[in-house]
């Protein structure tokens, strides 16, 4: 028996490198461990192998693997004497099928990525209502029925430039960018819908083509991508500048509803309505409280407290202005009276005279009897009047 096995294990690590395709029933990676165990099952017959390989080698692998996953590997088989089992230690795998499909449109998106396609802020706006819609779709498919139906029936007036194109296979991505660049060049065009209803990887795989990708995000006109379902997520959802959950969610997004538009409108008005008439209403308040404050109920009042202390302070002037007056007339009386008293007219009329000589240059009082030599003139003035004289020879005493 032991001679058996050693020979065994002697014969097939003579085999050296192989490759092998399968498919994964059952893999143990623990963290911290230095080896990973999966198992490898012929999807034709009931066949199973033990594989082990390096932690990192799954960890690297372009797509995630996991049950079911169909894979080509690379390595060594081993044949353990003692147990007498033979396992697989691998160096590399490569998914299969959908999974090595799904490898090429990951690295596609991180091509694209790096260059910027999928920047928000390549996004270009949708028109609020279009002129017209361009629908690039499957020649009398469900999705161009939702489209249309539910576009239609939400503003019945909007246009469609419909353009029917193969949306699977080969000649699906010549197609669709023959249309795509004649609806773009169509000024009556203001955006374009991409539709196809669901799929597996293999039927969406037209719509993460490089080429096509591209040319949507060089397109002028807004691009929105109505691809599969939900959970369907081609490489244009990313490049377009909307992305639609499906076909119906596409012509909800691009065409508005009539009827809730009209309804916005009527809530709009009536809010406006009701604003104004609150405006006027308060503004009206604050006009009555205003009308009924003492000062503007009867604006008079304040003129005629003015007016009354007016009419005091020009009694007071007066008042003081005739006081003032008896004041200085008194005063003027007194002064008069003096005057009077203390003036030549009185001495005059107690009966002196007064004498002035007129013959000189300038006539003046005489005071003294030696102004008044023979032969001048004079001029006596009494009481109630003068007289001239000539001084004739005389007594002098």
């Amino acid at each position: 028996m032991r001679t058996l096995s050693f020979k065994l294990a002697e014969w097939i690590h003579r085999l050296g490198q192989v490759w092998v395709e399968g498919q994964i029933t059952q893999i143990n990676a623990r963290p911290g461990t230095r080896t990973a165990f999966l198992t490898l099952r012929d999807p034709a017959a009931d066949i199973s192998i033990s594989v082990t390989c390096d932690p990192n080698i799954l960890r690297r692998s372009p797509v995630p693997l996991t049950d079911g996953t169909r894979v080509i590997v690379s390595g060594r088989p081993n044949f353990y004497s003692g147990r007498g089992t033979l396992s697989l230690r691998i160096t590399e795998i490569r998914p299969v099928g959908v999974g090595e499909l799904l490898a090429r449109i990951e690295r596609l998106r991180g091509l694209l990525a790096a260059e910027g396609l999928f920047d928000a802020r390549r996004k270009r706006p949708l028109p609020f209502l279009p002129h017209t819609v361009g629908l690039i779709s499957g020649r009398a498919s469900a999705a161009q029925r939702d489209v249309l139906a539910v576009a239609r029936q939400r503003w019945a007036a909007v246009q469609f430039d419909v353009r029917d194109t193969p949306v699977q296979g080969p000649t699906a991505v010549p197609a669709i960018l023959t249309e795509l660049a004649a609806l773009d060049a169509d000024p009556r065009v203001q955006v374009i819908i991409i539709a196809r209803g669901g799929g597996s990887v293999e039927d969406l795989l037209p719509f993460s083509d490089e080429t096509l990708l591209r040319a949507v995000s060089d397109c002028r006109t807004p691009v929105v991508s109505a691809i599969g379902h939900e959970p369907d997520s081609p490489l244009l959802d990313l490049v377009a500048d909307l992305r639609a959950a499906t076909p119906t969610d596409a012509a909800k997004r691009v065409v508005p509803d009539v009827t809730a538009e009209l309804a916005a409108i009527a809530s709009l008005r009536d809010r406006n309505a009701n604003a104004l008439r609150n405006w006027v209403h308060r503004e009206q308040r604050v006009l009555d409280g205003l009308r009924t404050r003492p000062v503007l109920a009867n604006p008079l009042t304040m003129i005629d407290a003015r007016q009354e202390r007016v009419d005091a302070a020009v009694v007071d002037i007066r008042r003081s202005a005739r006081h003032l007056l008896t004041v200085e007339e008194h005063r003027n009386a007194q002064l008069t009276a003096r005057l009077s008293t203390l003036g030549p007219a009185q001495t005059l009329a107690r009966g002196y005279a007064v004498v002035q000589r007129t013959d000189t240059d300038r006539p003046h009082a005489v005071s003294s009897v030696d102004e008044l030599p023979a032969g001048a003139r004079v001029r006596i003035r009494v009481a109630d009047g003068s007289r001239h004289a000539t001084i004739v020879e005389g007594d002098q005493s």
